[in-house]
């Protein structure tokens, strides 16, 4: 009897964990107004936030007409890109940052991919088997995610406006995506 007890209290706190972090906080659209416009300054340069509070968070999302972006602070630098995952539209925003080969890469929670912070190349671990001794080395496949230059002034963060001249794999699910929010993805 205190067997399915205990089984019971186990299976009714993890029921309370699961909806707690099912209901938790989810990133909030930090700069537009009640009429979905973003805060666009004179020079053209779209404000995302406060550069203390970015340093603090070390990430925020941001929508810039619909479109998802989230801005990474790390190691004292800070990179924009598309929020959703080039390869099937992960949210980047809850991936992990890892040194790869001496770059600075977020990596996708759905599948694992590797994106570079600095360029938006996506990286990939090969060998070449005509080597005598094959060890594993990081290659580029090239550049997928969509960057945004970021821009610091006067302890405001700010982002350009996305230069769609040029394509990217990523655009496929920020266009797919846009104005959708987080539940159209989420697993």
């Amino acid at each position: 009897m205190l067997d399915l007890v205990i089984l019971s209290l186990h299976f009714f706190i993890c029921l309370l964990i699961s909806i707690v972090i099912w209901c938790g906080p989810k990133d909030v659209d930090l700069h537009s107004s009640r009429t979905g416009t973003v805060e666009m300054e004179p020079d053209g340069l779209i404000l995302i936030g406060k550069e203390d509070d970015i340093r603090r968070s070390q990430r925020v999302t941001a929508k810039i007409d619909g479109r998802e972006v989230v801005v990474f602070y790390h190691e004292g630098n800070f990179h924009a890109m598309d929020s959703r995952c080039y390869h099937e539209g992960g949210p980047l925003r809850l991936g992990e940052i890892e040194d790869i080969g001496g770059q600075a890469c977020i990596v996708c929670p759905w599948h694992k991919y590797k994106i570079t912070l600095e360029t938006g190349e996506g990286l990939y671990e090969a060998i070449n088997p005509l080597e005598p001794s094959p060890t594993p080395q990081w290659k580029s496949k090239g550049v997928k995610q969509r960057i945004h230059k970021v821009t610091i002034d006067n302890g405001n963060v700010y982002l350009s406006p996305p230069d769609f001249s040029v394509s990217f794999d990523s655009d496929y699910f920020a266009d797919k995506y846009k104005n959708n929010g987080d539940l159209a993805m989420e697993k």
